[in-house]
């Protein structure tokens, strides 16, 4: 067992009956009263985020969790194979589990939960950028450039993302995995 002293971004816990990850937290001591945690807590098998405010030093308890490299192969009607980098022991996961499945392309390598304890796999986690190429785009509109306009564009994963005017097809550019945001065109 653990207590809230032992929070940190990213630790998996067991609460109310299901499997959650803690986003973020923050220490409180407030003037009068005891002190107290606030979380945010996301939970592994509905991807559902709760707030929740746990008592100082109140007890936790802490799931085991394995951190592995994957390789993404590809998607069938069941779910999206992967290849462990070190093993190559292949698994096969829920699009539920995974964040962001539309902007992951064939050989990503991305990262994977597995429960120690029931050799599950919990979440499997995209990198926060990557690199994707143009396969549409609208023509931008000359002149159009008051308050910053973007315009809708589709990369090979088949996502939907939201760029500057001057973004063209067949330009390779760089994706917040985590928001969807453009960052930058890549230079090939």
């Amino acid at each position: 067992m653990a207590t809230t002293a032992d929070l940190r971004n990213g630790l998996v816990i067991n609460f109310n009956h299901d499997l959650f990850q803690v986003i973020e937290f923050q220490h409180v001591k407030p003037g009068k009263g005891n002190a107290f945690v606030r979380t945010k807590l996301k939970s592994l098998t509905s991807g559902k985020v709760l707030d929740n405010t746990f008592s100082s030093g109140a007890t936790i308890s802490p799931v085991r969790v394995e951190r592995h490299k994957f390789q993404f192969l590809y998607k069938d009607d069941v779910g999206f194979n992967f290849m462990n980098s070190e093993t190559f022991d292949q698994v096969l996961i829920d699009e539920k589990l995974i964040t962001n499945a539309d902007l992951m392309k064939d050989g990503q390598e991305v990262e994977i939960l597995i429960n120690t304890e029931t050799d599950a796999a919990l979440l499997c986690e995209l990198p926060p950028f990557v690199e994707l190429v143009v396969t549409y785009s609208e023509p931008g509109l000359k002149g159009d450039t008051a308050n910053s306009p973007k315009k809708a564009i589709e990369v090979e994963t088949g996502a939907r993302i939201m760029v500057p005017l001057f973004i063209e097809e067949g330009q390779k550019i760089k994706v917040d995995t985590r928001t969807y945001d453009y960052v930058e065109r890549v230079k090939s």
